[in-house]
């Protein structure tokens, strides 16, 4: 889920900040959103700080999605309260639209419903878990399979969802927890992946989610609201730090090199 949370717009001096020159002609990344203040947090402060331009689409607003991505670098769709089971109009044109990048072997990412929603275009299941379980809050992931995929994941990332994702046949699974939710990151193809957990998050959106949601809080499996904060304060350094690295190669179209992680 990505819910409305605090953006920052570079000031002048900012954008840009430890970009080489000639980075502003730089092809935009697809930035897929699912709510009417929903922003790309970190994921989007890193793409702008590195020179790429964000072409932001909101397809539950009518926002058309593009016939082929050879004018971006790549595309991320985040999360959202949407499932990836939903019958809206919206959801079931996003889902088909994954085959664009897929057939162009254009960098994807999905972030939880977005990685969802990957899954569910690819025939796997999306469903929640037998016992109710939801994982909100930092909770363990461990990388597994071709380690070097996703390079030095930080043993903690930011959660938010209840429903998770089967791996879908032909994909090969990257992370794992040993949680209710044991599917936590795959990769499909050269360079589409897709993640449960939530690397975008800043403090301000941990602080507006855990703050805004209190009954979400009362369920098996989430973290207390202080327990999210003080977690983020440890581990948001970790977790932008990898951030940093794995965008870089997903952006090159680097992430099969095992030279590269």
């Amino acid at each position: 889920m990505l819910d409305a949370g605090e953006w920052r717009e570079p000031a002048s001096a900012d954008r840009g900040r430890g970009a080489d020159p000639g980075q502003q002609a730089r092809k935009p990344v697809l930035i897929v959103v699912h709510q009417v203040h929903s922003n790309p947090g970190h994921v989007g402060h890193w793409f702008r700080d590195n020179g790429y331009p964000l072409d932001i689409r909101r397809p539950y607003a009518g926002d058309p999605l593009p016939t082929s991505l050879r004018q971006h670098c790549g595309a991320v769709i985040f999360g959202g309260p949407q499932s990836a089971n939903d019958a809206d109009e919206h959801i079931r044109r996003e889902i088909a639209w994954i085959e664009v990048p897929l057939r162009e072997q254009k960098p994807f990412l999905g972030i939880c419903l977005g990685a969802q929603m990957l899954a569910h275009h690819l025939g796997a299941k999306v469903d929640h878990c037998p016992n109710g379980t939801v994982e909100i809050g930092y909770h363990p992931v461990a990388t597994t399979g071709p380690r070097h995929v996703l390079g030095a994941l930080p043993s903690q990332m930011f959660q938010w969802h209840r429903e998770g994702f089967a791996v879908p046949d032909g994909a090969v699974l990257l992370a794992t927890s040993n949680g209710n939710y044991p599917n936590q990151a795959f990769i499909y193809g050269p360079a589409a992946v897709g993640v449960q957990f939530h690397p975008e998050i800043t403090y301000a959106q941990v602080n507006r989610w855990s703050g805004s949601n209190p009954t979400r809080l009362l369920l098996r499996g989430a973290r207390p609201r202080q327990e999210q904060l003080d977690m983020h304060l440890m581990q948001g350094p970790k977790v932008r730090h990898w951030l940093d690295t794995f965008l870089r190669r997903w952006v090159a179209g680097d992430l099969m090199s095992s030279s590269s992680g």
